[in-house]
């Protein structure tokens, strides 16, 4: 997925693309919660949703990226005026540039639309200029993104047009309400509308907008006609046609796209092309008509600057939102004590570390423990040491480790700061997750047919750059079966050459490692990472070590007296 120029989220658009990790791993990674928390809006999970998952390998994308979020976290004073940026330009926020149809002669709505669009330009180009300026900058996001401004700015034709527009927005300030008529069918369905009036004031018989009862008289009475005679009673309506409508068969509602590689995402919807949609160009017509010497005007004066395009601000919008959101959301937690670094990202293959994750802990833990509470952890993944098989006791962390991990990547290659001390890595071309399906996904496969499957799926999607983390996977089998199979898999994905951790209670596989699975011909090795225990409770820190499974259920045993000796230390007294 290409990019435009004029990003601060997408560096080297001619050279860079983008893969989408699926849905299941951004669920399995507790992701979709955290996004809830992070965004002051609902209309922003799905735009944080898809920059995290949207990944590249390369790593002077993520360089790039946390660069401008260092920047934005240490000035907290520019996150400031953009918050109350985003706030003024509601066009921009929730639509960005709006799609229109080809061929089709602008009416007076989108002649407006178009108008607080270049009204949104100009005020993003002053706001962005004003938070910029006198500021000192370290990333070349930033840098650029001032020069740009700056350029467009001081360049020719941006006064006039801020002048032009704003004696626009004036004149037609001037419209306060239209007086419609709407036909309706014996379901009492709009059906189509005509327009009665364009008026210089809104009407505020009733202060709190409640409802819209057309042609009523004052006595409950249903006219004989249609004709508008000044007298009916009038209630006013919701703030659009198109809410009272909503919920009928007549409406629908689409996203409107923002921006690659954000597509398919919206913060807003508009009308389909459908019967609604007839019904707003019906109106759009005779307000035209109705208003035709301003309408008039505001072609002439939108004519002049057709040669400037406000595509390139409009998708800044997203892209300052996303950073915004986060680093409030990081200023917040590190003021409760929770720590948070910059992430490091080296080439992939470049002879060093492929990870080196020094004091990482779970960003689910945040809101549910005291930061002191938590028991941060190491691992290191690199040319020796390439897929960890992680047992230990149930409760023990094991998934909670699992999932740190892969957080740390995506929220390390979209530029933010992350839960550890420090944090090294080479991106992942992808982050994959093999979690336990919901059991309405094994009706068809059965559970086993529907993990090997899915593992299948993924395996297929991996490379040596990607990052693998299986939870519990083989497991819904007997275990003889589930041990063959783990064995194959992980042999397989040893030669892939893929960083991966296995959760699983299938101690003998963490044992047998050595002898089943590290073949000479393959690099790096599979290693035992295992969930510590101490004194018979998890310690919620994993070491590479082989299992504890036996002696730890031996420590449970003794704890409760279920051993031989001491079953049987009555009956031989007896």
């Amino acid at each position: 997925m290409k990019q435009e120029e004029l990003s601060i989220l997408f560096p080297n658009q001619d050279r860079v693309t983008y893969t989408m990790i699926p849905d299941e791993s951004w669920h399995d990674l507790g992701l979709d919660t955290l996004a809830e928390k992070v965004a002051q809006k609902p209309q922003e999970v799905p735009l944080l949703k898809r920059v995290m998952t949207s990944l590249t390998p390369d790593a002077s994308v993520s360089r790039y990226r946390a660069d401008v979020f260092e920047d934005l976290l240490n000035h907290p004073d520019i996150r400031e005026k953009l918050a109350k940026l985003l706030d003024k330009v509601k066009m921009f926020y929730d639509y960005g540039v709006v799609n229109r149809h080809e061929g089709d002669e602008a009416g007076i709505w989108d002649l407006m639309h178009r108008l607080e669009e270049y009204h949104d330009y100009i005020v993003t180009v002053e706001a962005i200029r004003e938070c910029l300026s006198d500021r000192e900058l370290r990333s070349e996001g930033l840098n650029n993104l001032r020069e740009t401004v700056e350029t467009i700015y001081r360049g020719n034709g941006f006064a006039a047009l801020k002048q032009d527009v704003e004696e626009m927005r004036v004149a037609a300030s001037e419209m306060k309400s239209i007086t419609v008529g709407i036909n309706v069918n014996e379901r009492f369905e709009p059906i189509s509308l005509g327009l009665i009036s364009v008026n210089a004031k809104p009407f505020t018989r009733s202060g709190i907008l409640k409802h819209f009862v057309a042609a009523v008289s004052p006595r409950d009475e249903i006219r004989p006609e249609a004709d508008w005679s000044g007298t009916m009673s009038y209630y006013p309506s919701v703030p659009l046609l198109t809410e009272l409508m909503e919920g009928t068969e007549q409406f629908q509602r689409t996203a409107v796209t923002l921006r690659n590689p954000l597509l398919g995402m919206s913060m807003a919807t508009v009308p389909r092309d459908d019967a609604s949609a007839q019904l707003t160009r019906q109106s759009d017509s005779a307000v035209s008509m109705l208003v035709s010497r301003l309408t008039r005007r505001l072609r002439d004066m939108l004519g002049k600057y057709l040669n400037v395009s406000v595509k390139g601000i409009a998708d800044l919008i997203p892209e300052l939102v996303f950073y915004t959101r986060w680093a409030e959301y990081i200023e917040t937690q590190r003021k409760k004590g929770w720590k948070f670094c910059k992430p490091e990202a080296v080439e992939n293959g470049g002879g060093s570390a492929d990870m080196d994750a020094r004091g990482f802990y779970n960003l689910k833990l945040i809101g549910s423990e005291e930061p002191k509470n938590v028991v941060p952890n190491d691992l290191v993944f690199d040319d020796e040491r390439r897929i960890y098989v992680l047992t230990g006791a149930n409760r023990g962390g094991k998934t909670t480790l699992t999932q740190a991990i892969g957080q740390l990547f995506l929220l390390a290659q979209s530029g933010v700061y992350v839960a550890a001390d420090s944090f090294r890595f080479a991106p992942a071309d992808s982050v994959l997750t093999h979690f336990p399906a919901d059991e309405d996904k094994t009706l068809d496969l059965g559970r086993l047919g529907e993990e090997c499957r899915r593992f299948r799926e993924i395996y297929g999607k991996s490379s040596a750059d990607s990052l693998l983390l299986l939870n519990e996977t083989f497991s819904t089998t007997s275990f003889e079966e589930g041990y063959y199979i783990a064995v194959d898999a992980v042999k397989a994905l040893l030669k892939r050459g893929a960083r991966v951790i296995y959760n699983t209670h299938m101690h003998k596989l963490a044992y047998d490692l050595d002898s089943v699975v590290n073949l000479p011909d393959c690099r790096g090795k599979a290693w035992s990472l295992t969930a510590q225990n101490e004194e018979g409770r998890p310690s919620f820190r994993v070491r590479v070590a082989p299992p504890q499974g036996r002696s730890f259920a031996r420590d449970i045993a003794e704890k409760y007296g279920v051993t031989y000796e001491r079953l049987t230390a009555g009956d031989m007294n007896s």
